[in-house]
């Protein structure tokens, strides 16, 4: 299973009231960075289902979750848990980093 797209309009229900963790990348389709790590997201994704859903919402399409949490630049990463942000990270990375820090979580 890839990552999810997700709206403002369903950002509640798969975010805030799902169960477990869930990844939350905030990017838009011009971000060069944002497309670098689309691919390694979309990989990561079908590594930890199970363990956590990752979700990607576009800041373009859907401006008010990315508002509501302040996300300034992007890639921004948050993980959710509970409703709650517990984690955050902003920028690219490799998949290393990122396989490194999800599982760590």
């Amino acid at each position: 299973m890839s990552s999810l797209k997700v709206t403002d309009a369903s950002f509640e229900k798969e975010v805030l009231k799902a169960d477990g963790l869930v990844v939350v990348d905030f990017w838009a389709e011009w971000c060069q960075p944002c497309q670098a790590m689309s691919p390694l997201i979309d990989e990561v994704a079908e590594t930890m289902a199970g363990k956590m859903k990752i979700v990607k919402v576009n800041i373009e399409d859907s401006p008010e979750a990315p508002t509501k949490y302040s996300v300034r630049g992007i890639p921004t990463l948050m993980v959710f848990k509970d409703g709650q942000v517990v984690d955050t990270r902003v920028g690219g990375m490799n998949k290393d980093q990122l396989s490194s820090w999800l599982g760590g979580l």
